[in-house]
Order: C-alpha cells, then sequence, then structure tokens
C-alpha cells in the first residue's frame, strides 16, 4: 500500500497554517493518503471548540485530509500527556500509518527527541532535581521545563524548549511512541510567522487564537486573508445559523452554578484538582459569576491557566479523575467523522491490517450491539459533550447529534 500520513490537530479552526503543514507534510513524507485525529467540540486548553466537530471534519477533507477521526472527549479535553498518548494510541492501532507529523516551535526532531527521552525514563537525577523546583511553588509545566534544562545542562539548545505549546505536544506525542513501541516515524515542520497564542496577524497567517478573535469582532476582511476558502464558507454558513461557540464564558452560568452546587469532596473528584485547590475553587465560585473573574482571582505561579480552565471545563462536563483513568487503560475505538474516496479505501485497509479494532461509523448501531461496557461508557462522554455543546447555539439547539448527524462523506 501507499503510504499513510498522520496528522494529531484540533483544527479550531482549519487555516493557512495548517493548509502549509499537511501540504509539507505530504511533500516530505512522499505520503499519498492523509489521517487526522482531530478534538471534538471542546479542547485541550479547557475551552470550547468555534465550529463542531462535522464542521471541522468537513473543512479538514476539502482542503486535503482523507479521512477524520474523533479524539474522544476523555482524552482531548485531558492533559497534554493524556491527549498525545490517545491520539497515538489510536493512530498505532489502525496498523496502516506510516508517518507522523506535527507542527513545532522549534522544528526540529531531534532536539525534540532528546527531550520526550528524558521524559520517559525519568532518570533519577532529573527526578530529584524536578521535586526540588516543586518544592518551590511552581507550576508543574514550569518546574519540568526548569528540570529539563537543568539536567540536559545545555540552556543554549533548549532554552524555551518546554514553554512552547506546540513543542509540548509534540515531546508529549515523541513520549508517547517510545511508550508504545510504535513503528511509526515521526516528523516535525516549524511553524512560521505565527506562534500559537498570537492575537494579531501576519500577511496570510494567522494562529487559530487570532482568527478566533477576529471573528468574534467580525472581521470579515481580515478573515478572507488567513483561512482557506473552505473554512471561510463554513464559518459563514455556520455563523449565519447561529452555530458559533466562541468560548467556554459562553456556559459560565452553567459552570458557577455547578461549581455552588457541588460538595467540596465532589470538587476535589474533579481531574487536575490537588493539594487543596478544592477549598479555593469552592470560595471563588461562591463570590463571582463570570469565568474571567473566577480565572483572575484564583490564579496562582503554582497552577496555570490552562489547568484551571480545564478544570471548569471538567465541572461543565461532569468528567471525574476516575474517568481520566478510566481512559488511561483503554485502546480508542475509532470513531470516523467523515471521508472522502481515498479515505473510504483506507477504513477497508484498517479492517484488514487490524480485524478486532471497534470502528464506529453508526453511533446507534455501536451502542446497540456493542458488549464493550468501557468503551461505550467512554462514547456516552463523547454524546453528552455535544448535547451540552448545542445548548452554547444561538438557535436550532438540538439534542442527540452523535445519533443522527450523518457522516461527512465528499
Amino acid at each position: 500500500m501507499s503510504k499513510v500520513l498522520g496528522i494529531i490537530a484540533e483544527y479550531n479552526p482549519f487555516h493557512n497554517g495548517h493548509l502549509y503543514h499537511l501540504q509539507k507534510s505530504l511533500q516530505i513524507t512522499e505520503s499519498t493518503y492523509s489521517i487526522a485525529i482531530i478534538s471534538g467540540n471542546f479542547t485541550q486548553r479547557g475551552s470550547t471548540s468555534l465550529i463542531d466537530k462535522w464542521s471541522k471534519a468537513e473543512i479538514a477533507i476539502k482542503n486535503g485530509i482523507d479521512l477524520v477521526i474523533e479524539l474522544p472527549l476523555l482524552y482531548s479535553i485531558s492533559s497534554a500527556e493524556n491527549f498525545a498518548e490517545g491520539a497515538i494510541k489510536i493512530l498505532d492501532s489502525l496498523k496502516i500509518v506510516d508517518y507522523l507529523s506535527f507542527g513545532s516551535e522549534f522544528g526540529d526532531i531531534s532536539t525534540l527527541n532528546m527531550v520526550a527521552d528524558v521524559l520517559y525514563k525519568e532518570p533519577k537525577a532529573y527526578k530529584n532535581i524536578l521535586s526540588h523546583e516543586l518544592n518551590k511553588g511552581l507550576s508543574f509545566p514550569k518546574a519540568r521545563e526548569n528540570a529539563v534544562l537543568m539536567y540536559l545542562n545545555d540552556i543554549r539548545r533548549f532554552s524555551n524548549l518546554l514553554s512552547s505549546p506546540n513543542n509540548i505536544l509534540g515531546i508529549e506525542y515523541l513520549k508517547a511512541m517510545k511508550k508504545l513501541k510504535t513503528p511509526i516515524t515521526p516528523i516535525t515542520i516549524a511553524r512560521y510567522n505565527s506562534n500559537y497564542n498570537d492575537t494579531s496577524y501576519n500577511g496570510n497567517v494567522a494562529s487559530a487564537t487570532a482568527i478566533r478573535n477576529i471573528v468574534k469582532n467580525n472581521g470579515w476582511d481580515i478573515l478572507r486573508k488567513v483561512v482557506p476558502e473552505n473554512t471561510l464558507s463554513t464559518l459563514l454558513e455556520n455563523i449565519k445559523v447561529g452555530h458559533i461557540v466562541s468560548d467556554l464564558s459562553v456556559f459560565e452560568k452553567q459552570i458557577i452554578y455547578n461549581l455552588r452546587n457541588m460538595s467540596i469532596q465532589e470538587i476535589s473528584e474533579l481531574p487536575d484538582v490537588s493539594e487543596g485547590l478544592e477549598n479555593s475553587i469552592k470560595n471563588t465560585a461562591n463570590s463571582c459569576n463570570s469565568v474571567i473573574e473566577f480565572l483572575n482571582i484564583i490564579k496562582s505561579k503554582r497552577y496555570t491557566n490552562t489547568r484551571l480552565q480545564r478544570i471548569l471545563l471538567y465541572t461543565l462536563l461532569g468528567i471525574t479523575k476516575k474517568d481520566i483513568a478510566l481512559s488511561k487503560k483503554l485502546t480508542p475505538y475509532i470513531r470516523v467523522l467523515g471521508f472522502n474516496d481515498n479515505g473510504k479505501n483506507l477504513i477497508s485497509e484498517i479492517s484488514k491490517a487490524n480485524p478486532k479494532l471497534e470502528i464506529i461509523t453508526s453511533v446507534k448501531k455501536y451502542m446497540d450491539t456493542s458488549n464493550n461496557r468501557n468503551s461505550k461508557y467512554m462514547l456516552e462522554k463523547d454524546i453528552w459533550a455535544t448535547n451540552v455543546y448545542t445548548i452554547g447555539y444561538e438557535y436550532d439547539s438540538w439534542n442527540n447529534l452523535d445519533y443522527t448527524h450523518k457522516l461527512i462523506t465528499l
């Protein structure tokens, strides 16, 4: 079979930088086919997807992806480590993927691999440094960055490597690949012109963060410059029908309500809550009524904004530490969101390569016939997340779209 490229993405939304990454990756790997594992209606940084997962799948396919598979919710809104491991588990289980390509600020796979090696093997000297840094009251990401720099003892080469979001995810992909001993070959493409969290744009390139801000501010003239035509038309259609969900603040009243209704013990069972943080969360929720106000009150050097936002998202969706622990034990099902003719052929090849793999093209059929309790439980979380997400629509907020929405076929 011809070579197959794997990509892990949020496409929130798909922009010119994503198109460049896809085309460059296909060129470098000489791949004929492409598979994208994408997050659904909520994202790893604790926010909402601007448009629904089927719209994202449609845009991806129109821009050259052959097969789009959803990353289950319990991975897509988890830490970078669990997000990466869940996605790599899926790509590895397909048994037909030759390459994984990811974007990074650094762009050097060998250097990223050196850091991934340290984090995977966790040598004693590194763990001692990490413990020392955590005792200073630093957040885990900052303490880990400091520990890696001190352990590798080459600040010039590794400086800022673990403070850039795409580098961090890339390193987690590499770490997961080592853990799973997958035969997939990793490559990285350097981001150009625009960093992940940039709120400005440069020429025809803008980060997804900047594009979401442009949509909020009705900057249509700018938007036309920084996204492919297929993205623009789908965005405008979703805006027209009131199906844009801009960020987590859309659900802030539900979140504050839930936190005020929860006991301190229940809050302590949310993922990422530790070291008595549940008390601060409860007190803060009792004295504010917006996401921004909540984050401004509770933020500290120990807890990153992203971690706190994820906790709010777990509150909204009813995700517990037990749920995340379960996800770490499972090999995820393959939930197909859409495909083109090439993608249809890929599904056949995947079925031949791994006949035992659970490939879901009909949620109803799977829920009616599967005997896999854990996978069905995980899928129920995806279904519930969509039901919550559509509450954020301006109108036409249909329930159970996972049962009724058709596959995207182009």
